[in-house]
Protein backbone atom coordinates (compact mmCIF):
# COMPACT_ATOMS: atom_id res chain seq x y z
CA UNK A 1 0.00 0.00 0.00
CA UNK A 2 1.81 3.41 -0.77
CA UNK A 3 1.05 6.46 1.03
CA UNK A 4 0.45 10.11 -0.61
CA UNK A 5 2.50 13.05 1.10
CA UNK A 6 1.65 16.11 0.39
CA UNK A 7 3.94 18.93 0.20
CA UNK A 8 2.77 22.43 1.37
CA UNK A 9 2.87 24.92 -1.51
CA UNK A 10 5.73 27.32 -2.13
CA UNK A 11 5.57 30.82 -1.26
CA UNK A 12 7.34 32.63 -4.17
CA UNK A 13 9.47 35.84 -3.90
CA UNK A 14 8.33 39.21 -3.82
CA UNK A 15 9.57 40.45 -6.68
CA UNK A 16 7.68 37.28 -8.48
CA UNK A 17 3.98 39.19 -7.44
CA UNK A 18 5.02 42.75 -7.40
CA UNK A 19 5.15 44.66 -10.51
CA UNK A 20 8.80 45.63 -10.84
CA UNK A 21 10.43 47.26 -14.10
CA UNK A 22 12.62 45.00 -16.34
CA UNK A 23 15.06 46.47 -19.59
CA UNK A 24 14.15 44.55 -22.63
CA UNK A 25 16.63 43.29 -25.18
CA UNK A 26 14.86 43.76 -28.55
CA UNK A 27 16.03 42.65 -31.94
CA UNK A 28 17.49 45.82 -33.36
CA UNK A 29 14.73 48.28 -34.85
CA UNK A 30 12.03 46.25 -33.70
CA UNK A 31 11.31 48.44 -30.34
CA UNK A 32 7.76 49.71 -31.99
CA UNK A 33 6.90 46.77 -33.10
CA UNK A 34 7.63 45.35 -29.61
CA UNK A 35 5.98 48.14 -28.02
CA UNK A 36 2.93 47.62 -30.18
CA UNK A 37 2.67 43.93 -28.99
CA UNK A 38 2.86 44.67 -25.19
CA UNK A 39 0.17 47.10 -25.75
CA UNK A 40 -2.27 44.61 -27.40
CA UNK A 41 -1.35 42.31 -24.23
CA UNK A 42 -2.44 45.16 -21.70
CA UNK A 43 1.20 44.96 -20.64
CA UNK A 44 2.74 48.31 -19.32
CA UNK A 45 6.03 49.14 -20.69
CA UNK A 46 8.00 52.12 -21.41
CA UNK A 47 9.63 52.90 -24.85
CA UNK A 48 11.68 56.50 -24.52
CA UNK A 49 12.21 57.71 -28.15
CA UNK A 50 13.43 60.92 -29.15
CA UNK A 51 12.99 63.32 -32.51
CA UNK A 52 15.65 63.12 -35.17
CA UNK A 53 15.62 64.92 -38.30
CA UNK A 54 17.09 62.47 -41.58
CA UNK A 55 17.68 63.91 -44.45
CA UNK A 56 15.76 61.65 -47.98
CA UNK A 57 16.61 62.22 -51.55
CA UNK A 58 14.08 65.40 -51.31
CA UNK A 59 13.42 66.24 -48.05
CA UNK A 60 13.72 66.48 -44.26
CA UNK A 61 12.03 64.33 -42.40
CA UNK A 62 11.71 63.98 -38.28
CA UNK A 63 11.33 60.71 -37.10
CA UNK A 64 10.48 59.36 -33.74
CA UNK A 65 13.82 56.85 -32.22
CA UNK A 66 14.78 54.96 -29.66
CA UNK A 67 16.61 56.67 -26.95
CA UNK A 68 18.23 53.14 -26.29
CA UNK A 69 18.33 51.08 -29.12
CA UNK A 70 17.73 47.46 -28.63
CA UNK A 71 16.31 48.36 -25.21
CA UNK A 72 13.06 49.01 -23.76
CA UNK A 73 11.44 48.61 -20.31
CA UNK A 74 8.36 46.70 -19.06
CA UNK A 75 6.87 46.73 -15.73
CA UNK A 76 5.66 43.51 -14.59
CA UNK A 77 5.21 40.60 -11.49
CA UNK A 78 8.46 38.38 -12.53
CA UNK A 79 6.06 35.79 -12.95
CA UNK A 80 4.69 37.02 -16.38
CA UNK A 81 7.98 37.26 -18.26
CA UNK A 82 7.17 34.25 -20.27
CA UNK A 83 4.22 37.19 -21.69
CA UNK A 84 6.99 39.16 -22.14
CA UNK A 85 9.20 36.50 -23.55
CA UNK A 86 6.83 35.54 -26.54
CA UNK A 87 6.46 38.32 -28.28
CA UNK A 88 8.34 38.39 -31.64
CA UNK A 89 11.29 40.55 -31.44
CA UNK A 90 11.87 40.32 -27.88
CA UNK A 91 15.46 38.59 -27.16
CA UNK A 92 15.39 38.15 -23.46
CA UNK A 93 14.89 40.32 -19.89
CA UNK A 94 18.69 41.74 -18.70
CA UNK A 95 19.99 39.60 -16.42
CA UNK A 96 23.09 39.08 -13.89
CA UNK A 97 23.54 35.46 -13.43
CA UNK A 98 20.24 34.59 -15.36
CA UNK A 99 18.30 36.68 -13.13
CA UNK A 100 16.66 39.09 -14.25
CA UNK A 101 17.13 42.47 -12.44
CA UNK A 102 14.49 45.43 -11.26
CA UNK A 103 15.22 48.82 -12.44
CA UNK A 104 14.73 51.39 -9.54
CA UNK A 105 11.23 53.24 -9.91
CA UNK A 106 12.77 56.58 -9.85
CA UNK A 107 14.79 55.77 -12.38
CA UNK A 108 11.98 55.25 -14.41
CA UNK A 109 9.89 57.57 -13.22
CA UNK A 110 12.42 61.00 -13.35
CA UNK A 111 13.16 59.12 -17.33
CA UNK A 112 9.05 59.79 -18.21
CA UNK A 113 9.24 63.01 -16.42
CA UNK A 114 12.37 64.53 -18.40
CA UNK A 115 11.47 63.46 -21.62
CA UNK A 116 7.35 64.37 -20.94
CA UNK A 117 8.75 68.47 -20.46
CA UNK A 118 10.18 67.85 -23.62
CA UNK A 119 14.06 67.54 -22.16
CA UNK A 120 15.87 67.27 -25.65
CA UNK A 121 17.66 64.33 -25.56
CA UNK A 122 19.42 61.80 -27.71
CA UNK A 123 21.14 58.68 -27.50
CA UNK A 124 25.33 59.24 -26.67
CA UNK A 125 28.04 56.85 -26.03
CA UNK A 126 28.38 54.74 -22.43
CA UNK A 127 31.17 56.38 -20.92
CA UNK A 128 32.95 55.08 -17.67
CA UNK A 129 35.83 56.36 -15.52
CA UNK A 130 39.22 55.10 -16.91
CA UNK A 131 37.92 54.65 -20.58
CA UNK A 132 40.22 56.01 -23.28
CA UNK A 133 38.10 58.25 -25.46
CA UNK A 134 39.37 60.51 -28.49
CA UNK A 135 38.61 64.18 -28.99
CA UNK A 136 36.53 65.05 -31.98
CA UNK A 137 35.59 68.63 -31.37
CA UNK A 138 37.85 71.42 -30.17
CA UNK A 139 41.59 72.47 -29.67
CA UNK A 140 42.24 69.04 -29.26
CA UNK A 141 40.60 67.43 -31.85
CA UNK A 142 43.03 64.01 -32.58
CA UNK A 143 44.16 63.57 -29.47
CA UNK A 144 43.42 60.41 -27.17
CA UNK A 145 43.07 60.59 -23.43
CA UNK A 146 41.52 58.73 -20.37
CA UNK A 147 38.06 59.81 -18.67
CA UNK A 148 38.81 60.47 -15.10
CA UNK A 149 36.02 61.81 -14.03
CA UNK A 150 32.04 62.37 -14.86
CA UNK A 151 30.50 64.90 -12.56
CA UNK A 152 30.06 68.11 -13.41
CA UNK A 153 31.74 68.43 -16.53
CA UNK A 154 34.28 65.53 -17.57
CA UNK A 155 37.68 65.58 -17.04
CA UNK A 156 40.32 63.90 -19.06
CA UNK A 157 43.83 63.17 -18.84
CA UNK A 158 45.95 63.73 -22.02
CA UNK A 159 49.24 62.02 -21.95
CA UNK A 160 52.94 62.69 -23.65
CA UNK A 161 54.68 59.14 -23.84
CA UNK A 162 58.06 60.77 -25.13
CA UNK A 163 58.29 62.67 -22.20
CA UNK A 164 56.19 60.76 -19.14
CA UNK A 165 53.73 63.50 -18.83
CA UNK A 166 50.24 64.31 -18.45
CA UNK A 167 47.62 67.53 -18.34
CA UNK A 168 43.96 67.31 -17.14
CA UNK A 169 41.60 69.35 -19.40
CA UNK A 170 38.06 69.75 -18.52
CA UNK A 171 35.72 68.78 -22.06
CA UNK A 172 32.10 68.59 -22.71
CA UNK A 173 31.03 65.31 -22.98
CA UNK A 174 29.86 65.94 -26.93
CA UNK A 175 33.36 66.57 -27.54
CA UNK A 176 34.59 63.28 -27.39
CA UNK A 177 34.26 59.67 -28.59
CA UNK A 178 35.38 56.20 -26.68
CA UNK A 179 37.88 54.39 -28.78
Amino acid sequence: MSQLISTPPVALPANYLEPRWYAVHTRSRHEKRVADQLSSKNLDFFLPLYESVRRWKDRKVRIEMPLFPGYMFVQIPLRERLRVLEVPGVVKLVSFSGEPVPLPDSDINQLRQGLASKLKAEPHPYLKIGQKVLVKHGPLTGMEGILVRKKDSLRLVISIDLIMRSIAVEIPATDIQTI
